[in-house]
């Protein structure tokens, strides 16, 4: 028996977010952000409203924000209620219970299992990642889901081995962390009350800003590390890149998007500061790139210029937004 969340919902007929389509400069995000833009699209809800909290993003020292939404936020932009999952028993048994009660599970996953990554980590690579369980089918073994910037289904061994069905019991087994998503309250704003709300948040996240330039930061430990990038080789500058220049370009894409949908709802003014913001997200598009190619060539990485081009873009845009939320 079928336990549908959201009854219809097929991965070939499911259609992306403009945030995950081909003009996008990063069309995956991150993990858990990503699943949010799915999920959100799929719900006819539009998830450009939740993006102010990028304004926020700094770097960290060893990586930029792994920035997520808010569980608050989900709740006051559109009804949706998450709460942590205590997995005190198999999560096949907690996943039949909440779906068939037409909630949805978000959980920690071995990317090991996931189909959708076929040429990455599927049957290559234990990476954990974050999908969103919304159909199941145990005698079929088959689970539908959320994933990145689509929604698909795995079945079989996958099905058996994501949920750890052929796995002898072992009492040093600590589960992923997951959560529960309720969607029976869900609110559906007027365009007018919902670009309302997402100014409101982005004046309440301006001030979280980072209090110095993160790309100053950022090319100055950039700079350190690359020697060290070049001896351990091309696998472990993807991790590094993963958590450092896709997580600053992908969040300041979301930014600039955010930035011009509000500029069409009444937020002209915004549309400026969006382009500064593109901006970088574009640059650090081709800085992964750059990066790559130096640490597979020992040759130098040249990126002195952009970095502080990028630099420049974060001190104008910030400059540019300070008196419109002010």
């Amino acid at each position: 028996m079928t336990i549908a969340v959201l009854p219809g919902l097929m991965p070939e007929s499911y259609r992306r977010h403009a945030l995950h389509g081909d003009t996008a400069a990063w069309p995956e995000k991150n993990c858990y952000a990503d699943l949010w833009i799915g999920f959100l699209h799929t719900l006819g809800l539009e998830p450009l409203a939740l993006m102010p909290f990028t304004v926020a993003v700094d770097f960290e020292g060893d990586q930029w924000t792994f920035f997520k939404p808010s569980s608050d936020e989900l709740r006051s932009l559109y009804g949706i209620d998450v709460q942590e999952l205590t997995v005190w028993r198999p999560l096949l048994e907690h996943a039949k219970e909440h779906l068939a009660a037409g909630k949805l599970i978000a959980t920690e996953s071995d990317a090991f299992w996931l189909p959708d990554t076929a040429g990455t980590d599927y049957r290559r690579s234990h990476t954990k990642t974050t999908i969103l369980m919304a159909e199941l089918d145990v005698q079929a073994e088959r689970l539908g889901y959320f994933h990145n910037a689509g929604y698909f289904e795995l079945q079989g061994e996958d099905f058996r081995q994501l949920f750890r069905l052929d796995a002898p019991p072992d009492p040093a087994f600590m589960p992923f962390f997951a959560e529960v998503v309720r969607i029976d309250r869900l609110v559906r704003h007027n365009a007018s009350e919902l670009s309302d709300l997402s100014f409101e948040l982005l004046r309440r996240h301006f001030p979280w800003r980072p209090r110095s330039n993160p790309f100053s930061r950022f090319a100055a430990r950039i700079a350190q590390d690359l020697p060290g990038m070049r001896e351990q080789g091309l696998a472990h500058y993807h991790q590094w890149a993963f958590a450092s220049v896709r997580q600053a370009g992908a969040a300041f894409e979301l930014l600039g998007a955010n930035l011009r949908w509000l500029a069409t709802q009444g937020y002209p003014e915004l549309s400026e500061p969006a382009e500064c913001f593109d901006a970088i997200g574009q640059a650090n598009k081709t800085l992964i790139l750059k990066g790559a190619r130096s640490v597979n060539s020992g040759k130098p990485l040249n990126a002195d210029e952009m970095l502080q081009a990028m630099g420049a873009d974060w001190e104008k845009g910030m400059g540019l937004l300070a008196p419109l939320v002010a």
